[in-house]
This record gives C-alpha cells, sequence and structure tokens, in this order.
C-alpha cells in the first residue's frame, strides 16, 4: 500500500521487520517447547535466546536459495555454534510462516477493532444529537416519507455493530497457530511442542493442519474487512448524495485554507468520502483473492502466497485508512436542518399522500376509491405546480370525509417521528421512557 494510505501504527504491523520478529518469536518459542521435552540442553537454549537474524545477510542468502525462510535461518546460524542446530528442529516452513501471519493477522485486527469502536461512538453522539432533526426519507431517490437525521445515522449504528462483531469472530478464527510438521501428522513433531508454543505465543492450537493453517480462516477475515468496507462506502454514498448543491442538507468537514478546485474557488468538493467508496472497491476485490486461496492442491501448494503478500496488507491498511477517514467525517459532519425542512417543502405536501390515504381508508372508503381521490390531487400537484394539501382541501370528494381540524392534523409532521424515541431505546442509544405509575382505585 502507499504510503497516502497507510497509517504509521498499522504500516508497522506489516513492516519486514515485525514480519521476522514474529518468525523469530516463532522458532525461539519452539526451541522452548524442545527445552522442556528435554531435546534442547539448557545451555543450549539460554544462547538461543539472544539469537538476531540479519536482515543484509537473508537477503545475501536468498539470492542463491531463492527460499526466504532457509535464508532466514541460515542468517541466525551462521553466527552462532551448535546450539543453532535446534532452530525449526521438526518443522516446515509453514509452522513458522502461518503462525507468525497469525500474529500479525491479530495485531492488525486489534488495530481495526480500535478504529471500529471510534467511528461507533461517532455515528452514536451523532445519531442522538439528531434524534429530532426533520429530514426527507427518499426511495429511488424520490422523496417517500418523512423520517429524521439522527434516524438514518442510528441505522449506521447499528449496521456498524454488526459489522464489529463480525470482525470479533474473524480475529478469533485467526487467532490459532500451527506446530505440525511437514504435512500436519506430527511425526517429527509432537503435539505437545504445537500446544507450548501455541501458549506461549497467545495462541490456540489449530485442532489439526496440513501443511498450512486452512484458509477458509483467512477468506473469512478478508471477507469480513471487505463488509465493513461496504457500509463505510454505503454510509459514504448517502453523505456524497447528501452533500450535492441541489440538496445540500450535509457537508463533510471541510478545513480552512483547504481547496476543492484547482479552477473553481468555490468548490466543496465531498472527496474524503469518495476517497472510502474507491478504497472499498480495492477491498471487496481483495476478497474476492481470497476465497480463491481456499482451494489448494493437496496439502498446500504456494499459489496463495504471493497474493497474500499483497492483499492481506493492503485491506488491513486500506480499511485501517478509510474506517479513520469516516471517523472524522462523521465527527465533524455539518447538519443543515433548515434545508432539510426546505426540501420537504419542495415538493409541496405530496409525501401527506399516504397518511391521507389510510385516513380515508379508515372512514369507511375503499381502498380503491380512496386512493383515486388521493392519486388525482398528487398528479395535479405535479403537473400544475399547486399545492397538494390545498388541492384536497378544495377537493369536494375529499371534503366530503374530512373536516377542516382534520386537515390540519393530517398535514403534521409529528405523525410521522412519534416513535423516534422508542426506536432509539430499543437500540439502547437512549434511555426507555418511564412507563406511568398504575393509579389506585377504590377497588384496589
Amino acid at each position: 500500500m502507499i504510503d497516502r494510505y497507510s497509517r504509521p501504527a498499522m504500516k508497522q504491523v506489516w513492516s519486514d521487520e515485525n514480519k521476522y520478529l514474529k518468525w523469530m518469536e516463532v522458532e525461539l518459542a519452539a526451541c522452548e517447547a524442545w527445552t522442556v521435552e528435554g531435546v534442547v540442553p539448557k545451555e543450549d537454549m539460554v544462547k538461543l535466546r539472544s539469537a538476531k537474524y540479519n536482515h543484509t545477510r537473508m537477503l545475501e542468502i536468498f539470492e542463491t536459495t531463492r527460499h526466504d525462510v532457509t535464508a532466514f535461518l541460515s542468517s541466525i546460524t551462521e553466527s552462532m555454534g551448535l546450539e543453532g542446530r535446534w532452530l525449526h528442529l521438526g518443522l516446515t516452513s509453514n509452522d513458522m510462516l502461518d503462525t507468525g501471519l497469525n500474529l500479525q493477522l491479530v495485531e492488525a485486527g486489534s488495530l481495526l477493532q480500535i478504529e471500529m469502536d471510534r467511528a461507533i461512538a461517532a455515528l452514536a453522539a451523532k445519531a442522538v444529537e439528531h434524534k429530532d432533526t426533520l429530514a426527507m426519507g427518499r426511495t429511488h431517490g424520490v422523496h417517500a416519507e418523512p423520517m429524521t437525521m439522527g434516524l438514518r445515522i442510528a441505522l449506521w449504528w447499528d449496521e456498524m455493530t454488526r459489522q464489529k462483531e463480525r470482525l470479533a469472530d474473524a480475529i478469533e478464527g485467526l487467532r490459532v497457530g500451527m506446530v505440525s510438521g511437514a504435512v500436519g501428522t506430527h511425526a517429527t513433531v509432537p503435539p505437545s511442542i504445537e500446544e507450548t508454543v501455541c501458549k506461549e505465543l497467545g495462541l490456540k492450537v489449530a485442532k489439526i493442519t496440513n501443511q498450512i493453517v486452512q484458509r477458509d480462516r483467512h477468506a473469512h477475515f478478508m471477507s469480513t474487512l471487505a463488509l465493513i468496507a461496504a457500509s463505510l462506502e454505503k454510509f459514504a454514498t448517502e453523505i456524497r448524495a447528501l452533500q450535492r448543491t441541489e440538496l445540500h442538507e450535509l457537508e463533510e468537514p471541510f478545513g480552512h485554507g483547504q481547496t476543492g478546485s484547482s479552477s473553481m474557488p468555490h468548490k466543496r468538493n465531498p472527496e474524503l468520502a469518495e476517497r472510502i467508496c474507491g478504497l472499498a472497491r480495492l477491498i471487496r476485490g481483495n476478497s474476492i483473492t481470497a476465497l480463491e486461496n481456499v482451494a489448494l492442491w493437496g496439502e498446500r501448494d504456494i499459489s496463495h502466497s504471493s497474493a497474500e503478500r499483497i492483499i492481506i496488507p493492503d485491506s488491513c491498511l486500506a480499511l485501517d485508512y478509510i474506517l479513520s477517514i469516516f471517523s472524522g467525517i462523521m465527527e465533524g459532519l455539518r447538519v443543515f436542518p433548515e434545508r432539510m425542512m426546505a426540501n420537504i417543502e419542495s415538493s409541496r405536501g405530496l409525501i401527506f399522500s399516504q397518511r391521507v390515504l389510510l385516513f380515508l381508508v379508515d372512514k369507511g372508503l375503499a381502498r380503491e376509491d380512496a386512493y383515486t381521490i388521493v392519486q388525482s390531487n398528487a398528479s395535479r400537484t405535479w403537473e400544475e405546480n399547486k399545492d397538494f394539501r390545498e388541492l384536497l382541501r378544495s377537493d369536494p370528494q375529499a371534503g366530503e370525509h374530512i373536516s377542516a381540524s382534520e386537515f390540519d392534523e393530517l398535514f403534521d409532521y409529528a405523525y410521522y417521528t412519534r416513535y423516534v424515541d422508542e426506536t432509539f431505546a430499543r437500540l439502547g442509544l437512549i434511555e426507555p421512557a418511564a412507563k406511568p405509575e398504575k393509579t389506585a382505585t377504590a377497588g384496589d
């Protein structure tokens, strides 16, 4: 991933330095386990604990061996005595590689969880702040019925809490290690070594492996990252739509001195939200490759390896970055209630059509008759550019069933927001309203 989209902490997780440190941790944990078993002499283990790999020498050796694990091990043992022979005892490359990779993935997952918590907190705060801010609900991009901006954001909050649970589950699926030998039979390294190593590294034991940790675990993780990115793209797309000049109900943060265009000084583009959408597509594409990595020949091949060197770090870095961008957008989001109200009124009362329809049905009209009355006035509103409410008030057919006071009640926006508090309480974003106490009667 290019530096522009790489945050320092996540970049460190996927650095070569951290990768080789993880390899070293696995190798030394295996030596410690062999020491417990009485195979490695304690005095050799003392020397092994100070072992270090030499990155420059590793690269030189790789030019000959063309195998990163043998080059890594040789760069260590070159500067050691006979105690170096205990490194990698009974192990196959992927005992170290996959266990080390999973340590990195758990580390990366923890960083993503931290940023998800920030995004979720920002969504909760903004949802509660605008719980009662009236906004236009749209379906197919067309005015439907009023809602509140808080309800829209609370929906996002609920989705992100589900994504957080999915991420935790995916991380747990990768919190495993393996030290089982060439094809997973433990023929050269007994299960007791594996158990000791995994305990030392803070991992669970993968109950059965062949030469690798099975890639359904990694595909689950990568698919989860893609799901989270898809949600962020969904939210960002809505922010972009609502920042359009014709609507202008929201605006992402725009800093002092920031420019939106090299040629048009007036521009304030939703470029942060657009950046989220673009990188979400990258993460989604990488998840497909992860799924294709599940099927390997026999006990394994290495067709997955080259792809994973790109897709896993890049997806973690990209999601970490867009999560941070999204959190910043929500924390600094500008909301324009007056503009929202103007947009609601721009359809000249048409949004009350279902309310009137249901009222007429409740009055005893057949649904088809009620629909005809409402639709005919709605059509005139569109075609004659008149107010739907006034047309209904002057319609004799409507007037037969709706009194003047009932018209006022029908056109009250509060009807659409009467259960907002109940929804927020159901989500746990506000405390439920206290139920009225039962009044005692003489018979009690």
